[in-house]
């Protein structure tokens, strides 16, 4: 599993939100002050508010905060809306196991184990973790 830029400045806008004591933020802001271009965090702020993560105002005083407190978000929450699945192997990204191979695959428990690892470890790490440096 590689996490791309789209999950990762996700995680750093969830903070930045975070640490903005709860009131809207321009989305410009955060961009200077996460080094990202407003363009593509756009796109990533549009996914985290149709998830209900963040909320948005328009006009003065506008921007967007978050939805709830920085503890009722966890990271794997927050990676599946914009990564999709965080499958290691692919014949694990849906619920239903496609691979023909799948009764006879010596390696398949050893995929699930990882994935539950992983899956229990990002569940289990929230934003506030992250700015505790609880991580």
């Amino acid at each position: 599993m590689l996490i791309s830029t789209k999950g990762r400045y996700a995680l750093r806008v969830m903070l930045d939100l975070a640490e903005q004591d709860g009131g809207y933020v321009p989305l410009a802001e955060v961009a200077a002050r996460q080094g990202i271009s407003e363009k593509y965090l756009e796109g990533i702020i549009a996914l985290l508010s149709r998830a209900g993560l963040v909320k948005s105002l328009r006009g003065k005083g506008g921007g967007y905060c978050l939805a709830r407190t920085p503890e009722e978000y966890t990271v794997g929450e927050i990676l599946r809306i914009t990564e999709g699945s965080l499958a290691p192997v692919s014949c694990l990204d849906d619920a239903k196991n496609a691979c023909p191979r799948a009764g006879e695959c010596l390696t398949l428990p050893m995929w699930k184990k990882l994935d539950a690892v992983m899956d229990n470890y990002l569940s289990g790490v929230s934003v506030q973790d992250l700015l505790d440096g609880k991580a």
